[in-house]
C-alpha cells in the first residue's frame, strides 16, 4: 500500500517536471504559439502545460480553447451574480426575496426544483444550438475558438484585440479561482460578501 501511494506520487510529481527532450518543448511553444493567452498575469510570456496536453493532443487544442473560453466566462459571470446577490440583489418575485432566499450560499439548494431547472434547459439548448456547432467549426478550423460573431465593440485594431483577448483569458483564469475560493469562504464561515 505504501509504496502504491509512494509510485502515485512520483508520478504525479514528475508531470510537472521540465521537459529535457528539445523536440518536445519546441512542439510545445509551435503548438502554442497558434493561440493566445500564453502569458501570465505580468503580461510575461508564459506557456504551462505541466501534462504535454498542447503536445499530445494537438489535434484537440481548439477544443481544449473552447472549454477554457466557455469555463473563464462562466466564472466571471457567477463571480459578479455570486457578489451582486450577496449586496441584496435579487430577481422579482417572493421566492428569490432576501427573506426566503437569505444569501448566495443557500440559493443552490433552495432553488435547486424550478429555477434551476429551466436554467440547465436553456444551458442546455445554447449547447446544442450554438457550442456544438461551433466547437465542430473551430475542430475543422472555420471559426476561432470561443467567438460566436458578437464582436461590435471589439477593436478593429489588431493589437488592442489580442490585448483584449488576452485580458478576457487572464480575468476569466482569476475568476475560476476566484469561485472556489468565494464557495469555500462561504461554506466555512457562513458570512456573504466580503467572505470574511
Amino acid at each position: 500500500m505504501k509504496s502504491t501511494l509512494f509510485a502515485s506520487f512520483v508520478a504525479s510529481a514528475a508531470a510537472f517536471a521540465p521537459s529535457s527532450n528539445s523536440k518536445s518543448s519546441s512542439a510545445l511553444a509551435a503548438t502554442m504559439d497558434k493561440y493566445p493567452g500564453s502569458i501570465n498575469f505580468a503580461a510575461k510570456e508564459f506557456k504551462f502545460d505541466p501534462l504535454g496536453l498542447s503536445e499530445t493532443y494537438a489535434p484537440l487544442m481548439p477544443f481544449f480553447r473552447e472549454a477554457e473560453l466557455k469555463h473563464c466566462r462562466t466564472a466571471m459571470l457567477a463571480v459578479t451574480g455570486w457578489i451582486v446577490a450577496d449586496l441584496g440583489v435579487r430577481l422579482p418575485g417572493e421566492q428569490f426575496s432576501v427573506a426566503n432566499v437569505p444569501s448566495s450560499h443557500d440559493a443552490h439548494d433552495l432553488l435547486l426544483r424550478g429555477p434551476m431547472v429551466f436554467l440547465l434547459m436553456a444551458v442546455g439548448l445554447f449547447d446544442l444550438t450554438a457550442t456544438g456547432p461551433g466547437v465542430s467549426a473551430s475542430m475543422k478550423g472555420e471559426r476561432e475558438p470561443g467567438d460566436f460573431g458578437w464582436t461590435q465593440f471589439a477593436p478593429k485594431d489588431k493589437a488592442a484585440y489580442d490585448k483584449k483577448v488576452n485580458s478576457e483569458l487572464l480575468n476569466g483564469r482569476l475568476a475560476m479561482f476566484a469561485l472556489g475560493g468565494i464557495a469555500t469562504q462561504s461554506e466555512l464561515t457562513g458570512h456573504g460578501f466580503p467572505y470574511i
